[in-house]
């Protein structure tokens, strides 16, 4: 059975950070690009950063740039979002994805992605 498990919401001041990990379970880790995305309440559901199977390509939405990192474990089959510079419009439910990719092209379409965590809430204060 897979499972994608996020963790790391929670409530951040304008500004601030916080760190989202999630835990893979029941998938060859190291055979699935790894994306993250997130929705905010009547939006529809968004891209906001993957990474290929190895860590070495990467992609980030625009407004992202230069304030969230993504990167992962396979060892601990374990892939993370590092988001600082925090602002109120990112504040949503974030969530993991997984897509079976040996490539170093990322995938930014959700429909394209295997599997899906449950996700966890970010909220931003300003």
């Amino acid at each position: 059975q897979v499972q994608l498990v996020e963790s790391g919401g929670g409530l951040a001041q304008s500004g601030g950070s916080l760190r989202l990990s999630c835990a893979a379970s029941g998938i060859t880790f190291n055979r699935y690009t790894m994306g993250w995305f997130r929705q905010a309440p009547g939006k529809e559901r968004e891209f906001v950063a993957a990474i290929n199977w190895s860590g070495v390509s990467t992609l980030y939405f625009d407004s992202v740039t230069g304030r969230f990192t993504i990167s992962r474990d396979n060892a601990k089959k374990t892939v993370y979002l590092q988001m600082n510079s925090l602002k109120p419009e990112d504040t949503a439910d974030y969530y993991c994805a997984a897509e079976m990719s040996s490539g170093l092209i990322v995938e930014t379409r959700p429909r394209e992605y295997d599997f899906w965590g449950q996700g966890t809430q970010v909220t931003v204060s300003s």
